[in-house]
């Protein structure tokens, strides 16, 4: 793709992801929820931070499943504001870099690691999943989660990974693939179609696999992700005082633009097949 075109989808998804302030939206709501925001709790800020389709439970299950060690250098790309970086870094001893196109979502992952106090343990870089900035041959593990949507290429993807991953690392990925009939929109990823790269499970795996990548493992998780995005819909519900935090904490927090709408797409595409959900993971030479 030109580099003209590259430019413009970065400018689009930074505004598709990241309108306004949002270290500043985050901080807002905290206090909306009667919280300290000098003090974040992970559990706090889970509420939100974890905003892809499973939540922080579905980073848990895919760190279990594929058998993450301590001391293991992890590389999240797409990693947002950082939820699932700290997640590996604080349940599973990884050292973990995040790496994320919008720009936003990397100053607000540095402020929360720093206000739930692990500043020193995780790193925040912004560039391009397709052209990661660091070195060749650096990490055990590639780690992406549900950004594979917003990538049009992904061949070069893969080969990126390819090209970071020590040999016989591997790369974890959960996304959302293609099922039958049309995407409902406007979706968390994408408010319309111009932004959604959403691959069939087909093509996802040809394009791995001509990087030169060995597939382990192919999971359907749209069980998993379908009733977490129930759960998330149900929130959105007026609730009783004694909830307020979470409500205020909410996906809302980062998604303030037809945050309903997007949660009752992803669940109806979900639940009628347009969608599935994946885990995977690939193996480097």
């Amino acid at each position: 793709m030109p580099s003209s075109d590259n430019q413009a989808l970065s400018l689009a998804l930074n505004a598709h992801y990241a309108p306004g302030d949002v270290s500043r939206r985050i901080l807002a709501a905290v206090r909306a929820a009667g919280l300290d925001p000098q003090e974040i709790s992970r559990d706090a800020a889970a509420l939100f931070d974890e905003f892809h389709g499973g939540g922080r439970e579905s980073t848990r299950a895919l760190a279990r499943a594929v058998g993450l060690a301590s001391g293991e250098r992890v590389l999240d790309v797409g990693c947002g504001v950082g939820g699932p970086a700290r997640t590996l870094c604080a349940e599973f001893g990884c050292a973990v870099t995040g790496v994320d196109l919008t720009h936003e979502f990397i100053l607000a992952a540095k402020l929360l690691s720093q206000r739930v106090g692990m500043a020193e343990r995780v790193t925040f870089l912004h560039g391009s999943a397709l052209a990661l900035p660091v070195a060749d041959a650096s990490f055990d593990w590639v780690w992406s989660q549900n950004m594979l949507m917003n990538i049009p290429d992904k061949q070069r993807f893969a080969q990126e990974i390819r090209r970071v991953l020590k040999p016989g690392g591997r790369c974890a990925i959960e996304t959302v693939v293609a099922g039958q009939g049309d995407i409902l929109y406007p979706c968390f990823w994408a408010a319309e179609p111009a932004l959604s790269f959403v691959a069939t499970p087909a093509a996802l795996r040809a394009a791995f696999s001509a990087a030169g990548l060995e597939e382990q493992s192919w999971t359907d998780t749209t069980a998993l992700v379908l009733a977490h995005g129930q759960r998330r819909l149900a929130g959105m519900l007026p609730v009783p005082a004694g909830e307020a935090a979470s409500a205020a904490l909410g996906i809302g927090v980062l998604v303030p633009d037809r945050v309903l709408d997007k949660t009752r797409n992803a669940v109806r595409n979900n639940e009628e097949g347009r969608t599935l959900a994946v885990q995977s993971v690939w193996r480097s030479p």
